[in-house]
């Protein structure tokens, strides 16, 4: 599985034009590669960043294909990675791929997130969870 994703990465690396941002990332640079990758007709076609530095504040209208591959425990935080490709603005059908290796951490990690997502929709999103339902 790491072998892959390695293999992946040198794909990118060599042969593609291509952003890629951390968490250590300093605001400002941050600012200018989604200019770049976001002007018409950009020459950089993919942006590498995780679910943790990408999910919040960012505008990539310009995507339109998201790939997971390292989901995180709080699945909103994967939903919120998702969504910096559906902006105002976005002209395309995004696509929203997730990696996983059958039998690993990834797995476990996919089924709690799902569970958590369920519970979020059966019982927060039912509006069932309020001031009086979590005060004692």
């Amino acid at each position: 599985h790491c072998i892959y994703i390695i293999s992946v990465h040198s794909f990118i690396v060599w042969y593609c034009n291509f952003f890629f941002f951390s968490g250590t990332t300093k605001s400002e640079d941050r600012a200018a590669l989604l200019k770049k990758f976001n002007e018409p007709g950009s020459q950089y076609f993919i942006f590498l960043l995780s679910t943790r530095a990408g999910g919040l504040g960012l505008n990539l209208q310009a995507a339109d294909t998201v790939i997971i591959f390292d989901s995180d425990w709080n699945p909103h935080q994967d939903l919120q990675a998702q969504d910096r490709a559906h902006r105002i603005g976005q002209q395309n059908e995004v696509r929203v791929l997730r990696l996983c290796t059958v039998n690993s951490v990834e797995e476990k990690i996919l089924a709690a997130a799902k569970y958590k997502l369920n519970v979020d929709q059966k019982v927060i999103q039912a509006g069932m969870f309020d001031q009086k339902s979590s005060s004692h």
